[in-house]
Order: structure tokens, then C-alpha cells, then sequence
């Protein structure tokens, strides 16, 4: 019997920080069992079609992973397999994978799974490459209940940048296909985002970052999907008029597209289309001087009723609030660095962070689930010195987890 088979089951409940549970499976080769999966819930009890529909991605870039559900979605027992990637044989033909996100997963933005997939994907056996379609992938931002998901342009310009950091950078992209904006209650979004991740390292490197450093240039991507450019045009007037007053090297791209295609799922025309997902939105990024990068996201509602003034006044006054935050790293980008920084070469990485950001319920989970899964307990100081605005100096000792399925760094 193998070692895997023979490990006990680490046990959790509920559904919150069920992604962050997964991949920290799946990378330290832990299987575990989670209960209580909304049962209190009397209308929709157990695992939630996103989640379902990321086991799935996770299955199909794994192999040897076992998942078992019970009878009410509930309870989920996972036992990871190795990661193997896009590797021939495993998806569609060419080594692509192609996952296709059904209606009832347009409540989340298509970023949510890209965040995850990028975190296993240094530790891949081979390359991945994986296309996500379907009418439920959004590839704007997505305002929800549990907060944000970022458009896909913030993950290509603010989190993958981080990825450098750790000696990671060289053959990572993020494509959109067909962009899309988040739809109305039970309508269709359709989507496509290419990710292509061919970097894959034996250990990550050690982090030391500790000056934040001061915001040097400001970019951005204001996108208009199946609406006029002139939404663009006035964004991004809005948020220059109050971001030049700050930073005067502030560019903003504009990217107008058409509205994408999906089945209209009428009885008396079952096979004809339909524009769908329309809106406009705004993603920005300010770098510093020292790389440091911090983001923000907002995109029009799906009911509509808010001008581009008011989009692109919203998302200039919440990047300087995350600049204000202070810190390396922004609430987007650190649940990623810090979970590269615990599988890392065995050393003490180093990480500043703003209170305001290491106090987010999901970082603190983040650390008390690392030492469930063997990792050590993170050690926290005040960050020091003539540059400091009162950023948590975060000291993580890495795993030397590394990667099981690449013999040479």
C-alpha cells in the first residue's frame, strides 16, 4: 500500500478557505476530508457548482487524485495526486486543456479559478496550458458576497509580476480570448481565457521583500464589452483627472469588443444566439520604485444604472486606498506569495505586509492551515526603520515541498 493511501485524513469543516485547503493538499500531498459543507443551508446544501467545478480543473491537471463527495455534497474526502499539467494524453489533444465553466458559475469571475491554477502550476510535472470557456466564464470584475473576484487583467498585470519574485518568469500568459462582463441572475456570460504557465522550478526562491518604496507609474485597462468606446473614453478621463495629481506618468489602454455569443435557450429557436454580458469596467495597477505592485478593480453592475464617471472615480479613490494600506504586497496578490513562500526552499523568507491587509480573515486562516499541513508558524514583527509606515514584517520558513515531478532546478 502506498505511503499516500496510508496517511490520515486532516480533518476540516465548513466551505469558506475551501480553495486555499485544496491547493495546500494538493501541492504538500495531504489528503483531507471536509464536513459540515453548508449543511445548515436549507435551499442549497453542500458543495456550490464553482467549487464543483474547480475539483474538476484540479482533477484534470492531477493524476492519481481520488475525490469522493456524499450523497448531499456535504462531505468531501480529497487524496491528491502528482501534478502533471497539460501533458499530452490528459486533456484535449495538444496538451490543452479545455474547461468549460457552466451557467450557474457566473457568479464568480473566471479569475478565482486562474489564481489557484497559477499557484500549482510552478510545481507541474510539464507545462500548463488550459482554456476556459463556457457561459459561465467572466473575465470582468465580479462584486459578490464574498467580496471581489478580479478581471483577468489585473491577474495578468498585478499578480503574475509576482511570480519574478520567487524566480518564476519566463513563459507565463494570460490571453483574452473573448471578454465578457458578469451577467444578470441565471444569464449567460461567454467568455475564453487562455492561460499558458511554462515555468516550473524545483524549489521557488527565497522572498526577502521589505520597502515598499514609493509609486513611480500607474497603468491600466479600461475594457467596454458589446457597449460604446466613448464609456472608455470617459473612465478613463475620470480616473486620470484624479490620478495625475499623484502620479503624472499615468496611462490607461483602452479595449473595446463585441458582445460574445451564447445559446439563447429559447423553446421556439433551441439552437440560435444571443448577445450576452455587456458592460464596461476599469483595472488599475501602481508600481513603485522597489516593484512593488498594488491593484484595484471595479466593473459596472449587471443591472446597470452607473455612469463611467462613477466607475472610474470609484476605482482612482480605492487604488489609492490600497496604496494608503502600505505593505509589499496587496490583499489580491499576498494568499499567493505567502503560500509560495511556505513551499520554498528550506530558508526564512521575509514578506511586509500592512496590517490592514495581514489582518484579513483569509491570510489568517491561511497561516493556521500551513501549520495543520506540517508547515512552521509564521513569526510576525514590526517592520523597523526610517522608511516604515507601520507595515508586519512576515517571517515564513519554507517547506523545501518543491517539485516531485521535475529532477533539475
Amino acid at each position: 500500500m502506498s505511503e499516500e493511501t496510508t496517511q490520515p485524513l486532516l480533518q476540516f469543516t465548513g466551505h469558506r478557505h475551501l480553495v486555499s485547503r485544496l491547493l495546500l493538499s494538493t501541492l504538500t500531498g495531504r489528503p483531507i476530508r471536509i464536513t459540515s459543507i453548508r449543511s445548515s443551508s436549507p435551499t442549497h446544501p453542500g458543495l456550490a457548482p464553482h467549487e464543483i467545478s474547480f475539483i474538476r480543473l484540479l482533477d484534470s491537471i492531477t493524476n492519481g487524485s481520488s475525490i469522493q463527495f456524499s450523497m448531499t455534497g456535504t462531505t468531501l474526502v480529497y487524496r491528491p495526486g502528482l501534478i502533471t499539467g497539460s501533458a499530452d494524453g490528459l486533456g484535449a489533444t495538444g496538451g490543452v486543456i479545455k474547461h468549460e465553466l457552466g451557467r450557474d458559475c457566473a457568479r464568480r469571475g473566471v479569475s478565482w479559478w486562474i489564481v489557484g491554477l497559477c499557484v500549482l502550476a510552478p510545481f507541474s510535472k510539464s507545462g500548463v496550458n488550459v482554456i476556459f470557456e463556457g457561459e459561465g466564464c467572466v473575465t470582468g470584475a465580479v462584486h459578490g458576497k464574498g467580496g471581489v473576484d478580479v478581471s483577468v487583467d489585473t491577474v495578468r498585470t498585478a499578480l503574475l509580476p509576482i511570480y519574478k519574485n520567487f524566480g518564476i518568469e519566463r513563459n507565463i500568459e494570460v490571453r483574452v480570448l473573448k471578454r465578457s462582463c458578469a451577467p444578470g441572475q441565471g444569464k449567460s456570460a461567454g467568455g475564453e481565457v487562455q492561460v499558458v504557465f511554462n515555468h516550473q522550478v524545483r524549489l521557488p526562491q527565497t522572498l526577502h521583500l521589505l520597502n515598499p518604496g514609493r509609486v513611480k507609474k500607474i497603468r491600466g485597462v479600461a475594457y467596454a464589452v458589446g457597449v460604446s468606446g466613448s464609456n472608455n473614453a470617459r473612465v478613463i478621463e475620470t480616473a486620470r483627472g484624479i490620478l495625475n495629481k499623484f502620479v503624472p506618468d499615468t496611462y490607461i489602454f483602452s479595449d473595446v469588443s463585441s458582445a460574445p455569443l451564447v445559446p439563447s435557450h429559447e423553446k421556439n429557436n433551441p439552437g440560435g444566439k444571443k448577445k450576452a454580458a455587456v458592460g464596461f469596467g476599469l483595472s488599475l495597477v501602481a508600481e513603485s520604485n522597489t516593484y512593488c505592485i498594488y491593484s484595484a478593480d471595479v466593473a459596472s453592475p449587471p443591472q446597470g444604472g452607473v455612469t463611467p464617471e462613477d466607475i472610474g472615480k470609484q476605482c482612482a479613490y480605492q487604488l489609492l486606498e490600497v496604496i494608503s494600506q502600505g505593505g509589499c504586497m496587496e490583499t489580491t496578490a499576498a494568499p499567493t506569495a505567502l503560500m509560495l513562500m511556505a513551499m520554498g526552499t528550506e530558508d526564512v523568507g521575509r514578506l511586509a505586509l500592512g496590517k490592514d491587509v495581514l489582518g484579513r480573515e483569509e491570510i489568517i486562516q491561511l497561516g493556521r492551515d500551513s501549520k495543520v499541513f506540517g508547515g512552521s508558524g509564521w513569526g510576525f514583527r514590526d517592520q523597523t526603520g526610517e522608511k516604515s509606515r507601520g507595515e508586519i514584517v512576515v517571517s515564513v520558513v519554507g517547506r523545501g515541498v518543491g517539485n516531485v515531478g521535475r529532477k533539475i532546478a
